[in-house]
């Protein structure tokens, strides 16, 4: 499985396209095709025909995937974007840190 910088519930700012400069929370990762769901980020309207969960269908709002290209994350010590890199903490396990703050994000 393939690396990425985000992970569920990680805070991102998104840096291009018509929520630009937004920040979210991860709600589900799209490994195969390189997307991510951001809680608020990118909501499209969607016709939905009447069904057992939503009875009375019509237009709904919803968050469309948006790729990893266009989300950087967000520092928890500073609050501002940053860039990620690969690091291996005191047990030998490689762990994601900022490169910002130089802090271990967990």
């Amino acid at each position: 499985m393939a690396k990425f910088h985000v992970k569920k519930g990680d805070k991102v700012k998104v840096l291009a396209g018509e929520s630009k400069g937004q920040t979210g929370l991860v709600i589900e990762m799209l490994p195969e095709k390189n997307k991510a769901l951001v809680e608020g980020i990118n909501v499209v309207k969607k016709h939905e025909k009447p069904s057992a969960t939503s009875p009375q269908g019509g237009i709904i709002e919803k968050e469309a995937p948006i790729h990893l290209s266009n989300l950087m994350l967000v520092d928890p010590k500073s609050g501002d974007a940053t860039r990620t890199g690969r690091k291996a903490d005191e047990n030998g396990k490689l762990v994601r840190y900022s490169k910002k703050s130089q802090e271990i994000i967990k």
